[in-house]
């Protein structure tokens, strides 16, 4: 029961980090950025009109607005394709954008919708220039998580590009992922890798 608390825990922590920056604004603070948007997002999560099936593209029109407010999409792809980013066109790394969003939603929020009763402790922050680190720790029951958001300083104000749980980074991990399929293959087989996933997640979805 203690390890489905820390992958439940895990997946919630991650959909936390693509929401973080809704109010982002320059005069605020990593973590007073952060703070307003949790309540925020665990309001939708908790609200009984939003739960069940039926509500389902309801409950996650609304969860995915809050979260593209906030959450630097292009700059955590840019990261996450390293030098490759530079190589493909304009429209190339619009696509590529787009997809992983996609993706991050059918892999992280359709695994939380369900998981709720959360707390989260604030416990550091660190800021150097236009970056900084916001340490978190998440509880649910007797588990607690370590949690780490890295955001950086925008025109928009302190956007969130990653998230470090437990020593592991979102960026990272997929950054080693797709390294591996791109020394293999091309762009554009990576992309059709992401497409497939993606189809597979709707037609599951269509089942259901």
């Amino acid at each position: 029961m203690k390890t489905k608390h820390i992958f439940c825990m895990y997946l919630w922590t991650v959909l936390l980090v693509f929401a973080l920056a809704a109010s982002s604004q320059a005069a605020k603070g990593p973590t007073e950025t952060i703070k307003p948007v949790l309540v925020d997002l665990t309001s939708l999560l908790n609200n009984p009109g939003l739960q069940g099936d039926a509500h389902r593209d309801e409950r996650r029109q609304k969860i995915m607005s809050t979260i593209k407010s906030g959450f630097d999409f292009q700059e955590m792809c840019k990261r996450v394709l390293g030098k490759t980013w530079q190589e493909i066109t304009p429209a190339d790394r619009t696509y590529f954008t787009e997809l992983m969003t996609k993706l991050l939603e059918n892999v992280y929020i359709g695994k939380l919708e369900d998981y709720h009763y959360q707390t989260i402790e604030y416990v550091d922050e660190k800021v150097q220039d236009d970056r900084a680190q916001v340490t978190t720790v998440v509880c649910k029951d007797d588990v607690k998580l370590p949690v780490n958001y890295v955001l950086q300083l925008t025109p928009a104000g302190w956007m969130v590009y990653d998230i470090n749980i437990e020593g592991v980074s979102l960026v990272r991990n997929y950054m080693e992922q797709f390294r591996s399929i791109l020394r293999t293959d091309s762009f554009q087989g990576l992309i059709k890798i992401i497409e497939d996933k993606n189809k597979s997640f709707a037609g599951a979805s269509k089942a259901s």
